[in-house]
């Protein structure tokens, strides 16, 4: 093995990461008062090669598995959940080459640790011209939008005005992805939130802009060889590492916290008490189930892809297991980080305090859609033999 593969390697981008999350802890009140990445946070990340882990061994990735990909975030998440969200989001420019033609993706894509960034559910309007579409609309939450090269949106299409029906009649409206040079992007400056506030997600706008018709893309369409990574579902797997880097930080601090802590009533160490044993216990209980939930069912995803399998030959449990473990991990998060932050009482209130973004953060990264009662809704369906609104969650496209 090369020196650069191991450099590329699963293990060495996981140890770069783990180093990196002291770093970006410290830098976390920068990052917050920008309302974006730093320059120097995104260079740091850039090292890390976080930005190229899903890129497939044919362009020169090291084609991280969905496990490897999500450890790898939930170590960045451990120092600070913005950088640790926004390295996700850029990381799937890798995948979204697998759905391009690859001589297009070659001209796109023609340095390493480009990112990506934008809004995918269909927000746009693309009217079908010669050569390619019209794209305008505004898309919200692109998040990344603020240091990306290439922006992606989806869009209803429309020719001569009308709705643009699937020529197999397969679809009364179809919509499809649209890349954009972020040059071509105009942004709102209106990211002002709870949480995660150092990621910059943005509102944008594109206003009559033309794209070619080989960078307009549909998640049911792979080119070049097929991988457990060219699923209509992969782009939304690792993101589940954010909530998970977050709680093991916050459990983490809590715990050496309630070591150090010493009732200054009663001269007791608050290790001693009953309710910090209980509290520590239980939130560590409910982080590990919703952990291991995240990664049993991602591995055995995988397994079946691997093989040459598809999502089909998951039973219906087995395909249910993912969307609602990464439901379960942003909404554990959220309610440990809660408990936690009662724990310790004034000690999480001021803002030099990391309980304090953690619970902003967890509270924000909860309204996402991947956590919303729309997944559940969805895998009910699903699992009823109903037609899922959200499908994308279940690789349905």
């Amino acid at each position: 093995m090369s020196s650069t593969d191991t450099a590329d390697s699963a293990a060495g981008l996981l140890a770069r990461a783990e180093a990196l999350a002291p770093v970006l802890r410290e830098w976390a009140p920068k990052t917050e008062e920008a309302r974006r990445l730093p320059d120097e946070v995104l260079e740091l990340l850039r090292g890390t090669g976080v930005f190229r882990m899903s890129t497939s061994r044919e362009w020169g990735g090291p084609e991280l598995t969905s496990m490897e990909q999500t450890r790898v975030v939930e170590a960045l998440a451990y120092g600070d959940a913005s950088p640790a969200w926004c390295a996700m989001i850029g990381s799937n420019t890798g995948l979204y080459r697998n759905f391009l033609d690859p001589a297009v993706a070659k001209e796109m894509f023609d340095r390493p640790d480009m990112i990506s960034a934008g809004f995918l559910p269909p927000a746009g309007r693309a009217d079908r011209v010669p050569g390619g579409y019209r794209l305008s609309g505004r898309w919200s939450f692109g998040s990344g939008i603020t240091h990306c090269d290439w922006v992606t949106s989806g869009a209803f299409v429309f020719e001569d005005g009308e709705p643009y029906a699937s020529p197999d009649g397969s679809n009364p409206h179809e919509s499809r992805q649209f890349m954009v040079p972020r040059a071509q992007v105009e942004l709102i400056d209106n990211w002002h939130t709870t949480g995660l506030r150092g990621t910059g997600s943005c509102d944008y706008t594109i206003t009559d802009v033309f794209v070619p018709a080989e960078r307009a893309y549909t998640f049911d369409v792979v080119h070049g060889r097929r991988s457990p990574l060219t699923q209509p579902d992969t782009f939304l797997r690792a993101l589940c590492g954010v909530p998970l880097g977050v709680t093991r930080a916050a459990l983490d601090h809590a715990r050496q916290t309630v070591l150090d802590r010493v009732d200054r009533r009663t001269g007791t160490s608050w290790a001693d008490g009953f309710r910090a044993r209980v509290t520590l216990a239980e939130c560590e209980a409910e982080f590990n189930a919703a952990r291991h939930g995240v990664y049993g069912a991602m591995t055995r995803q995988w397994e079946v892809l691997a093989a040459g399998g598809t999502l089909d030959d998951l039973d219906p449990v087995e395909r249910a297991a993912s969307p609602l473990a990464w439901l379960h991990a942003f909404r554990t998060s959220r309610k440990v980080v809660n408990r936690l932050y009662d724990l310790l009482q004034t000690w999480s209130i001021n803002t030099s305090s990391p309980m304090d973004r953690w619970l902003r953060d967890t509270a924000t990264m909860c309204q996402n859609l991947s956590a919303q009662d729309a997944v559940l809704e969805s895998v009910g369906a699903y699992l009823l033999g109903g037609r899922p609104a959200f499908g994308i969650t279940l690789g349905i496209i």
